[in-house]
């Protein structure tokens, strides 16, 4: 069989899938033999991209949505020429290699995105459009500096998850012109036909989203071309190319079956697929040599695509210097001295919700950092996410710096996360804690790829009031608290929460949660507590004793005045007492044991922790559970003051205990 050039480079994309695959006994080879003929003409002919310089600001973003399909990302970014070489292909879900089961950003060069966890990349990929949309707004002066597109393959499991459709009705809101999906739509999932739980029609569905819409036959490369290039001329809308594909094309015998969506083809039928092709069947990780060099025409298609950029902005930088200035410092996330912006706060015994002092403090923040781009979910006036330097984003304005997420949890996270990893944004975004359950996916993956996101959390505790149980954390500070990677700051008044903002800022290797209060915390008179800046060790000395303290009182957030109030109480009848605040467990088991072991004396084994959540993760600090006052069940409808003194958060039942414990 005399095959094209063309042709042998999208079966090359299929045999390195499949070897790889194979090899490692584990994966998913159906979806990479499936869209390879999508992928082929995106990359080597649309997708603007430098496989030297993975990083470039302006290249266009690909995310793999469908992250099961990993082999088809990395036996691109081989082809292509960027640093994965043929052993890592080979290396495939083996340990410490560059190409592990679902893409991880951080790991591996030219992954945009971790994915693999379905619907998240089709959301995260929403928010890097969301980013270039107000990039390009706020600086470009004709196409410079920024003018690219998100592209993005998604399956049917990513359009059947919650998240997509949250997703996808808000970039059809905000028409986002410059994101093209290409849905794989194969027929067929891990269970079988998609006909048995996926019966709906998507055309349509994205029709009503706002998107536009473009049905094509996948294996054919020139409706590909035709439908990439219409939908990059449709400037007020998203596009969604539904590409009828068949799962693991050219298998004799796994085709359109669920066979080749999770588990190697087997020996036997790689040979036939390989027969098929018109290709060596004996030969194993293959490339042709007139195969490779046209794949890696994109080193120099994209080192002259990111020189003529660079041309382009040395021209405009000269003609607005100030524009030029302040883009590369917002790419470079560089940001005012901190200690320079943050509000102090006078000590005040009615002092604010810390929800309250989150929002003075951003005031601050968003009028001297123009990076910051803020939202809510549908909660603005009760999470204090909106100030007076936020322009609200929108189709008519992207340099809004506001965004109303509707009440889109899901997607709002994963949102967040595509624009902190485009870059020159630095997103936060507000719901209650409780919701941080709708968020926890998209948290998950920002603590696993070290993207620093920041979440604001209020009505932190059963301290939010009458709600009832359906709205008060009760486990959510103790599961936050157990992900890796991820800070969680609960801060006890106003001051703390300032510098709460500044650990967070100041974080770029992971995500960050603020949880903080709906009711009111006195402002501490800190010339008679312990510094608030302590809170940037996560655990400090707020008041102490004289003398070598008997007890240490810990806690964090709205239960450190508990804390104070009982210490003075026990302090009166002669007790020595030392109270810590802890705002974040994480920072304070990062500081050094001689920090550690000053504030929390190993020879002061009587420890009390208070906190109105569950006890788990406090027994680090204390030695035990039986130290900790904590709730042990779920919330109750009531005025916070009644739910407080019921459940025992006072200084009285703290006092009770202080005196039991031997």
């Amino acid at each position: 069989m005399n095959l094209s050039l063309e042709q042998k480079c999208v079966h090359t994309l299929r045999t390195l899938s499949i070897d790889a695959v194979q090899k490692a006994n584990s994966g998913h080879p159906g979806m990479p033999m499936g869209m390879a003929d999508v992928a082929f003409v995106l990359w080597t002919e649309y997708l603007k991209h430098n496989p030297k310089n993975p990083k470039w600001d302006d290249r266009d973003r690909f995310v793999l949505s469908a992250g099961h399909g990993s082999m088809l990302l990395y036996s691109l970014l081989h082809l292509t020429g960027y640093d994965l070489s043929l052993d890592e292909i080979k290396n495939f879900r083996q340990w410490n290699s560059l190409t592990p089961g679902h893409p991880e950003v951080g790991l591996t060069p030219g992954v945009e995105t971790t994915t693999g966890p379905l619907g998240q990349g089709f959301a995260t990929g929403v928010g890097m459009a969301m980013a270039e949309a107000h990039l390009a707004a706020v600086y470009n002066k004709g196409n410079t500096p920024v003018n690219h597109f998100t592209y993005a393959i998604v399956s049917d499991g990513d359009l059947m998850e919650g998240i997509s459709q949250e997703a996808a009705s808000m970039a059809g809101h905000l028409k986002l012109g410059k994101l093209i999906y290409f849905y794989d739509d194969n027929k067929i999932t891990i269970d079988g036909s998609t006909d048995l739980a996926f019966t709906e029609d998507v055309h349509k569905r994205f029709d009503a989203y706002g998107w536009h819409c473009l049905p094509i036959d996948g294996h054919n490369r020139d409706e590909i071309r035709k439908a990439i290039e219409q939908a990059q001329a449709v400037s007020d809308k998203p596009s969604l190319i539904l590409c009828r594909t068949h799962i693991g094309y050219g298998s004799p015998n796994k085709q359109d079956t669920s066979g080749s969506h999770g588990s190697p083809l087997g020996d036997e039928e790689i040979r036939l697929t390989k027969h098929a092709y018109g290709l060596d069947p004996d030969k194993k990780f293959h490339i042709d040599d007139d195969v490779l060099e046209y794949f890696r025409t994109s080193v120099s298609k994209g080192e002259a695509a990111e020189a003529a950029w660079k041309e382009a902005f040395a021209a405009y930088a000269n003609e607005h210097q100030e524009l030029a200035k302040a883009y590369t410092s917002r790419m470079n996330r560089e940001f005012p001295d901190l200690s320079q912006i943050l509000p102090v706060f006078e000590a005040s015994q009615k002092g604010l919700a810390t929800r309250a002092s989150s929002g003075k403090t951003l005031e601050a923040l968003t009028a001297a950092i123009p990076a910051l781009l803020g939202g809510s979910a549908d909660l603005s006036p009760s999470n204090n996410t909106k100030t007076g330097s936020l322009g609200v984003y929108n189709p008519e304005n992207y340099g809004g710096r506001y965004i109303h997420y509707g009440i889109r949890e899901h997607a709002m996270g994963a949102a967040m996360n595509g624009m902190a990893l485009h870059g020159g944004v630095i997103p936060y975004g507000g719901t209650f804690l409780i919701f941080s359950d709708y968020c926890r996916p998209a948290i998950r993956l920002a603590a696993l790829s070290h993207i620093p996101s920041i979440f604001v959390f209020t009505h932190d505790s059963i301290g939010l009031g009458e709600d009832g149980p359906t709205h008060q954390p009760i486990e959510h500070l103790a599961a936050l608290r157990a992900m890796p990677n991820l800070l969680v700051l609960r801060p006890a008044d106003a001051n703390e929460t300032a510098y709460a903002w500044k650990a967070a800022l100041e974080r770029n290797d992971g995500p960050t949660v603020l949880a903080l209060t709906r009711q009111n915390l006195p402002t501490l008179d800190r010339t008679v507590y312990g510094d608030a800046a302590g809170t940037l060790k996560g655990a400090y000395i707020l008041k102490d004793s004289a003398e070598t303290p008997e007890v240490i009182l810990m806690s964090s957030g709205s239960e450190v005045p508990i804390a104070l109030d009982a210490a003075e109480k026990l302090t009166a009848e002669g007790m020595k007492v030392r109270v810590v605040s802890m705002p974040s467990m994480e920072l304070f088991a990062k500081q050094p044991e001689e920090y550690k072991n000053q504030v929390l004396p190993a020879s002061v084994t009587k420890r009390v922790a208070i906190e109105a959540g569950v006890a788990m993760g406090w027994e680090r600090w204390t030695g035990s559970y039986e130290s900790i006052v904590a709730l042990d069940r779920f919330g109750a409808s009531a005025p916070f003051e009644e739910l407080y003194q019921h459940f025992g958060l006072t200084a009285e039942h703290i006092i009770a205990k202080v005196k039991s414990m031997k």
